[in-house]
């Protein structure tokens, strides 16, 4: 949505999925069964196989995936509420991928979530190859 907010957008924006189930994950991401059964939803692993499968199941040269904990609840003491992986991927590189740990409520966390996922891909544009 704050992408395509932005008129003219469609002159650089492919596409968006959301993938919320463990289903859409393998579905749409080709994110393994076996990573989410070893290290769950929010993991640095997942990250990097939904980002990575973003830019297979698309014509974009870049791009972002988000996996997390937005609450109120579903945290545990290992990933608690406000836990979110972020990865980004730009076509033929590597995948980068970084843990947040963002306060406040449900909306808090998403709104930070956007935010760093945007600064994110504003520094793998500002390190792109001229």
């Amino acid at each position: 949505k704050c992408m395509t907010d932005i008129p003219g957008s469609s002159a650089w924006f492919d596409c968006g999925m959301v993938a919320y189930s463990y289903e859409a994950k393998q579905a749409l991401l080709g994110v393994r069964p076996q990573t989410l059964e070893q290290f769950g939803a929010v993991s640095r692993e997942t990250a990097v196989e939904m980002v990575s499968g973003a830019l297979v199941h698309s014509g974009a040269t870049l791009a972002v995936a988000v996996t997390g904990i937005a609450g109120p609840g579903g945290g545990s003491p290992d990933k608690p509420v406000g836990s979110v992986w972020i990865g980004w991927k730009r076509r033929g590189g590597y995948a980068r991928a970084e843990l947040f740990r963002f306060a406040g409520d449900r909306e808090a966390v998403r709104r930070q979530t956007v935010a760093a996922a945007l600064a994110g891909l504003l520094r793998q544009l500002e390190d792109a190859p001229a």
